[in-house]
């Protein structure tokens, strides 16, 4: 019973990291967006002008099993970087208006991959989590655990 619950918290930590990477990569992808439609004249405003608009615009990213979105910033390690760094450098921000159109595209391309990638794995996360808690479930309804044991109080 322990092994499952631990699966269960080791599962809902990585969907927790997962969604948080996405909610950065959303955020840098909506910028991007927005300047190359500032630079196609679609938009007429600076980016920085349209910042606040850019970061809350949007429905908020949810969750296909009904679990409540969080927004919770997980304990990530110190020595690894995300995808996204690497593909966005420190001062990216900073100096996109100065970059070329088309190293905008190629890094959104970039971003476009990553984020499809990012939510596979967290759709396999997901499918773990409800996996794991069906197994559970499933042990409470045969009488093989108690409520309390099953929820790791006991």
């Amino acid at each position: 019973m322990d092994d499952l619950r631990e699966r269960r918290r080791i599962c809902d930590e990585l969907e927790n990291e997962l969604s948080y990477y996405r909610r950065l990569l959303h955020g840098r992808m909506d910028l991007l967006a927005f300047e190359l439609r500032r630079r196609s004249g679609e938009e007429t405003r600076t980016l920085m002008e349209a910042l606040p608009e850019i970061l809350t615009d949007g429905p908020p990213i949810g969750d296909p099993h009904g679990r409540p979105t969080r927004v919770d910033v997980p304990d990530l390690p110190d020595e690894r970087r995300r995808r996204i760094d690497m593909v966005l450098d420190d001062n990216f921000l900073g100096r996109l208006v100065t970059i070329e159109a088309e190293e905008l595209q190629q890094v959104q391309a970039a971003l476009v991959d990553i984020e499809a990638d990012i939510s596979n794995q967290r759709s396999d996360a997901q499918h773990a989590f409800d996996a794991i808690q069906a197994e559970l479930t499933r042990r409470y309804r045969e009488g093989l655990g108690g409520f309390d044991e099953l929820l790791g109080r006991a």
